[in-house]
């Protein structure tokens, strides 16, 4: 082993980081709306604010698992928006009357295991790359999307809520 592989990565950590401010941006700003704020469709998406919020803290594991498949040097297939789509859509149907601690209690929990799973990769993990289904089979690094899944998702989702209600 090198000493890159023995040691912590420090991009790794980073990006580890950067998962968990995102989560606990929303949550917090999560934790301070009112049961109406909490039901209204999110502009543009249809969905309501919870089952957002609720959508992103369960989406960790599946953007993980994804990510270590790019990290074992594995393309990810199958993977298209129209079943990104599906997937959201019986998300939403089977997740409309989720509570508001309960949501927060798993975006917790899936966003620290998911900053966990990504703080132990290695840069060379990191900079693995294979196609990805998802982007037009361009072959996309770990690290590109853990960005632009696991970091991102929780501000996006957020900048999103935050225009709906005014805030």
């Amino acid at each position: 082993m090198t000493d890159t592989q023995t040691t912590m990565s420090k991009r790794a950590n980073v990006l580890s980081e950067r998962i968990k401010t995102g989560a606990e941006t929303l949550a917090r700003f999560s934790a301070g709306l009112t049961e109406t704020e909490w039901q209204t469709p999110v502009q543009g998406d249809g969905r309501s604010v919870g089952v957002v919020v609720h959508h992103v803290a369960s989406s960790y594991p599946v953007e993980i698992q994804l990510a270590k498949t790019l990290a074992s040097g594995q393309p990810i297939t199958g993977v298209t928006m129209k079943v990104i789509d599906e997937m959201n859509a019986k998300h939403a149907q089977e997740n409309t009357a989720i509570g508001q601690q309960e949501t927060l209690d798993l975006l917790n929990q899936n966003s620290k295991a998911a900053a966990d799973a990504v703080r132990v990769l290695s840069d060379t993990e990191l900079d693995n790359s294979a196609t990805v289904s998802l982007n037009a089979d361009a072959p996309l690094t770990t690290q590109f999307f853990i960005e632009d899944h696991a970091l991102r998702h929780s501000f996006h989702h957020l900048a999103k809520i935050k225009e709906t209600l005014n805030r």
